[in-house]
């Protein structure tokens, strides 16, 4: 059941990456098998990109490092709403990802961004913006 006391606002670009860059959690998809995946990650924004860390087994490594010219189409997500009031917001960037293999580059990132997983992640992804789209859930003034 929707709320109807709430509305949505649509963010500027700008205003879109900011609150990116302000939380540590999103979600990538990509394609696997001709299907979208979606894998929980956490990243930084650098440089007005988005950085992720991966592992070598990983299928984003594989989809990314086989990926030519500007690199392979993913989407990404991140979002802050609270779940007793449903407002906050959620923005949705889409562009090109390449595996990073500079590895000055790599290890800028690796000492930048620590994963969650006890996994080893000695890959690094990097996003590039092309569409950034957003939403604020707000309160009726």
């Amino acid at each position: 059941m929707s709320d109807p006391t709430i509305r949505s606002v649509e963010l500027e670009s700008a205003e879109a990456l900011r609150l990116l860059g302000g939380v540590s959690l999103g979600r990538v998809v990509f394609t696997r098998q001709a299907l979208p995946t979606i894998r929980p990650v956490n990243h930084l924004l650098v440089d007005g990109h988005i950085v992720i860390r991966t592992h070598g087994d990983a299928a984003l490594t594989r989809y990314t490092g086989h990926a030519g010219g500007d690199g392979a189409v993913v989407a990404y997500e991140a979002d802050d709403i609270d779940p007793l009031t449903h407002l906050g917001w959620s923005v949705v960037v889409t562009g090109y990802a390449r595996l990073v293999t500079d590895l000055r580059e790599l290890a800028r990132y690796q000492a930048l961004l620590r994963p969650w997983s006890t996994q080893s992640m000695d890959h690094a992804v990097r996003i590039r913006p092309d569409l950034v789209t957003g939403l604020r859930l707000m309160a009726p003034d």
